[in-house]
């Protein structure tokens, strides 16, 4: 399955933030889309950094509530793994593990197009698991 197969079901909306913006705003967007991370985009087009609610949460225990003020730039990573709409679900899958990432925002021809979490991921692995489960049953059962 590739990635693009979950954006057709889920969708390609993607709750972003500008890097000026103030933690406190990014902190309302991620409650308003019910998303653990915000894609930093400018123009909503670009990938600029990503800015999870893990980041600040760490943040937060080192700097104190005056984080709150602090603009989104000082605290997103600014380097951000992406895939492609192409990339597999079990490579990305593997990458996510690897990096320690929950979620990528997926890019093609250099534009945003969606995002997808590790529970996308893993509901698609586990939609696939079913599907070949089925399919065995279904070859045994047949005479």
């Amino acid at each position: 399955m590739q990635i693009s197969q979950i954006l057709r079901r889920k969708g390609h909306e993607v709750a972003t933030i500008d890097a000026a913006e103030s933690i406190r705003t990014a902190l309302a967007r991620l409650a308003e889309h019910g998303v653990g991370a915000l894609v930093v985009s400018s123009d909503g087009r670009r990938v600029e950094g990503i800015l999870s609610e893990r980041d600040i949460a760490r943040e937060l225990h080192h700097r104190g509530a005056g984080l709150l003020a602090d603009p989104v730039a000082s605290v997103m990573t600014a380097e951000v793994h992406t895939c492609p709409p192409t990339a597999g679900v079990h490579e990305l899958a593997q990458t996510m593990t690897h990096r320690r990432v929950r979620h990528v925002p997926v890019v093609q021809d250099d534009v945003l197009i969606g995002i997808v979490s590790i529970g996308d991921v893993v509901k698609a692995r586990l939609d696939e698991l079913e599907e070949e489960r089925k399919q065995l049953v279904d070859y045994i059962q047949t005479p």
